[in-house]
């Protein structure tokens, strides 16, 4: 395994990219879900702003998840199999609950500062976010077991889950929380009394978890270095996902009405979240297996795992772009072009600045003596939302679609 890592060819990189990234093209169901819930997004000011922050919270939850896992599986730490497994995996999961309890409150924390400053909202409305936030992300822990299981398939298929896991995941992690953010802004607005009970007890129910996982884990080291790691960056990804849902509030704005914009809009920051992860993930097991050296001068070192990720983005934008027209009936060869120029702009912005914060992440947390694989992919991946948001602000007035 060792060797095959060192000197995988270009060919073979993509390869397993394209399988994973084709996953993606499935995460037009999620924008299409959007699209066609707009009304429910319109019954609160801050409900569009916030939907960016649930994405993220799952894609950094999971790109913790999931990059533990595959440099755990290469090492032999973690075994691929749910029962009988080791003592780091089951500490790894109750650490996965906590976190993400504590990235739901400081999430929604931040997002009545960003709120109040550019939203237009009050802090009366914290509570009625915290609620339909936590609800959202309990209803997703589900999709956390998916990712184990994914991972553990993968690798006993030969697989590389360091290129797989993590763009799968995140296709299905956006469909399934995009879904369960739909079920709890339904519940809290529109089922009355009964709905927001309903919220509460799943906010509770994620209270009760913790409180069982804790005594039994907080004095583990593993555990403890887990979620202390993970808070660092959960403080700064908090801050980066609402400047994300700033940028999708401007440009719900700017596009109106437009569903092809949105019907692609979550497949697009998926993209630009796996290409993120194949080069950091890859670069953080060849750290710990030795075969990187940790500078960034080594980055050419890896333009394999590079290349190979940001080509294999390429040709999914295309399909991208062809598809959602189709889903949305507005497919002309005019229209074609627009939007494809439009989105292979945001291609190059948003993946230039993607792959040079993931493999920087990946070197200077290896070199602080922290562990590389509790910060890449959640850092990378919150920041390839808001980056994939600015470059698709920036790229609609560069091609000039407003």
């Amino acid at each position: 395994m060792t060797h095959a890592l060192n000197s995988k060819s270009f060919s073979k990189t993509l390869r397993e990219a394209l399988i994973a990234y084709f996953f993606d093209i499935s995460g037009l169901f999620a924008g299409f879900l959007v699209a066609s819930q707009l009304h429910v997004f319109q019954l609160s000011v801050w409900a569009i702003a916030v939907y960016p922050t649930i994405l993220s919270a799952k894609g950094m939850i999971g790109g913790l998840l999931s990059g533990r896992l595959s440099t755990a599986l290469h090492i032999g730490t973690i075994y691929p199999r749910l029962f009988g497994n080791t003592r780091s995996f089951y500490q790894l999961f109750g650490a996965i609950i906590v976190i993400t309890l504590v990235t739901s409150i400081a999430m929604s924390s931040v997002s009545v500062v960003f709120g109040i400053l550019f939203w237009g909202i009050t802090l009366a409305d914290f509570s009625d976010i915290l609620m339909v936030v936590v609800a959202t992300m309990t209803l997703g822990l589900t999709i956390s077991l998916i990712t184990i299981n994914v991972a553990f398939v993968t690798f006993k298929k030969g697989l590389d889950p360091d290129i797989v896991v993590y763009p799968i995941m995140s296709t299905v992690a956006d469909i399934l929380i995009t879904t369960c953010y739909l079920i709890t802004l339904n519940l809290f607005f529109l089922f009355g009394h009964f709905g927001k009970y309903t919220v509460v007890f799943l906010g509770l129910l994620h209270v009760i978890l913790i409180l069982y996982i804790l005594p039994r884990n907080i004095h583990e080291k593993e555990f403890l270095k887990t979620v202390k790691e993970s808070f660092l960056t959960v403080i700064f990804v908090a801050f980066i996902v609402n400047v994300t849902g700033t940028f999708l509030k401007r440009i719900s704005v700017i596009v109106e009405g437009r569903k092809e914009i949105y019907t692609v809009y979550p497949a697009l920051i998926d993209m630009t979240g796996d290409v993120g992860s194949v080069v950091g993930s890859t670069a953080t097991t060849k750290l710990a297996l030795g075969l990187l050296k940790p500078s960034l001068s080594s980055m050419r070192n890896h333009s394999t795992q590079i290349f190979s990720a940001w080509t294999g983005s390429i040709i999914i934008y295309i399909l991208l772009s062809a598809l959602s027209l189709l889903i949305n009936g507005m497919f002309t060869f005019y229209a074609f072009l627009g939007f494809i120029a439009l989105l292979l702009t945001t291609n190059v912005i948003a993946n230039t600045a993607i792959v040079l914060i993931s493999y920087t992440v990946s070197i200077l947390t290896f070199q602080k003596g922290l562990d590389p694989d509790n910060f890449v992919i959640p850092i990378e991946s919150s920041l390839a939302d808001s980056m994939t948001s600015l470059a698709l602000l920036v790229s609609l007035f560069l091609v000039g679609l407003v």
